[in-house]
């Protein structure tokens, strides 16, 4: 298998992971690169979500303490506005309650 082969079934992982976030929880960008078989991919996920599809929730994907992205649209404010709509709350920009609402099956 070609490196663009492996690096495009990591993105299609990595999207179909984000779709099945549950409304409501959160996950990191290490979790989900951990789900997708590459644990040390965290920054390659986050890479994945900047550019990636942005019809896909990822909203609900923030950083291993739970903090917001700074590189959301909007900056961490827009991104602390769309999970607010979720009932995802946050304070000095990481979410409350982190552990609580954080999705990692399987991990």
């Amino acid at each position: 298998m070609k490196k663009s082969d492996t690096q495009s079934d990591f993105r299609k992982d990595v999207e179909r992971i984000v779709t099945q976030i549950p409304y409501g929880k959160v996950t990191t960008y290490g979790d989900i690169a951990a789900m997708a078989g590459h644990a040390h991919a965290a920054r390659v996920v986050g890479g994945i979500a900047h550019f990636g599809d942005s019809k896909l929730p990822w909203q609900r994907v923030v950083n291993r303490f739970g903090g917001l992205a700074s590189g959301y649209p909007g900056g961490r404010d827009g991104h602390r506005q769309v999970l607010e709509q979720e009932g995802i709350m946050s304070t000095h920009e990481i979410v409350d309650h982190f552990e609580d609402i954080r999705w990692r099956p399987n991990l």
